[in-house]
């Protein structure tokens, strides 16, 4: 059975959400991950790009989802490329897929509307499988959901299908 990503109103992501304990201690490394990339790009808020970077990087689960062949090698390059030109046109831009609410950050690298729509997404998705906690499949699925974000352009610049992707997680979800 696969997992659904709900489309429901969502509510801001918690600033810190490091510290959230609905996160497992891997998805809680990933955000702040995602912090420390915004802060050194200079970029105002944590967007779903960001999120997708750490996930790849720091969370086993969510890697191995991408299956053994080149596609993590793909996204890990256009990632990598965001700093150096391809991200650049969304330097000084909201991140915003329509997927929730707009967001006024609190501190300079707040969330995007899509990044935090994703955390929200995340929660729920755990709450529904019966989970305590979100982890890093939750997110990445949660974002892989939102064909209009900057973390599925980037999927799709790579060559990664995102629809393939929420099946190939919801495939992961039921051999646990």
């Amino acid at each position: 059975m696969q997992i659904p990503v709900p489309r429901l109103p969502h509510r801001p992501a918690p600033l810190r959400a490091e510290s959230d304990a609905r996160l497992t201690v891997e998805l809680a490394s990933v955000v702040a991950g995602a912090r420390r990339r915004a802060l050194r790009d200079g970029d105002r808020q944590i967007d779903t790009a960001h999120l997708l970077h750490s996930l790849i990087e720091g969370d086993g689960g969510a890697r191995a989802a991408f299956g053994d062949g080149p596609q993590v090698a793909r996204v890990l390059g256009y990632l990598v490329q965001r700093s150096i030109g391809y991200g650049l046109r969304w330097q000084g831009s909201v991140e915003d897929s329509g997927a929730g609410p707009a967001v006024r950050a609190a501190e300079p690298a707040g969330w995007s509307p899509s990044a935090a729509a994703a955390m929200e997404g995340a929660l729920v998705r755990a709450r529904l499988r019966g989970g305590p906690r979100a982890t890093g499949l939750d997110l990445l699925a949660a974002i892989a959901a939102d064909h209009r974000c900057r973390a599925v352009e980037v999927l799709d610049r790579a060559g990664v299908d995102a629809g393939w992707l929420e099946g190939r997680i919801g495939e992961l979800s039921q051999q646990v």
